[in-house]
């Protein structure tokens, strides 16, 4: 079964969105995309944060904190492929690799991540 990584990413202070969304989407994309199989990554989702005024609202009505500037999802085959990949050497070296690129653009101090199963509840997309 299917399991996910899902981590908030936060552009480093006096970075605009503009750099850091194109930073991210682009040179990030591409060292993610070359280190996949070390990482055993098996699918990686970039979702960007898109400005709303009636969503800055409605979250403010609702006393929600400020939103992130995206998120990353990142998948596994399963939780024993997740716990083989972080067990081994290639894995800490493009870890590693990452994480130094990240540092680059991302204000890692506020970054969270947390593994998850989607519980889908309905769907409507045709």
């Amino acid at each position: 079964m299917l399991i996910k990584m899902v981590a908030t990413t936060w552009r480093k202070p006096g970075m605009s969105l503009e750099e850091f969304t194109a930073r991210w989407s682009d040179e990030h994309a591409r060292l993610v995309t070359r280190h996949k199989d070390a990482m055993g990554f098996v699918r990686y989702v970039q979702s960007h944060t898109v400005a709303s005024p009636e969503i800055e609202e409605f979250a403010r009505s609702r006393g929600w904190a400020s939103p992130p500037d995206g998120i990353a999802e990142l998948w596994w085959d399963s939780e024993n492929a997740l716990r083989r990949t972080f067990a081994s050497q290639a894995a800490a070296e493009a870890s590693m690799i990452l994480a130094e690129d990240e540092a680059v653009f991302v204000d890692t101090t506020r970054t969270a991540a947390f593994l998850t199963r989607e519980f889908e509840v309905f769907n409507t997309i045709k």
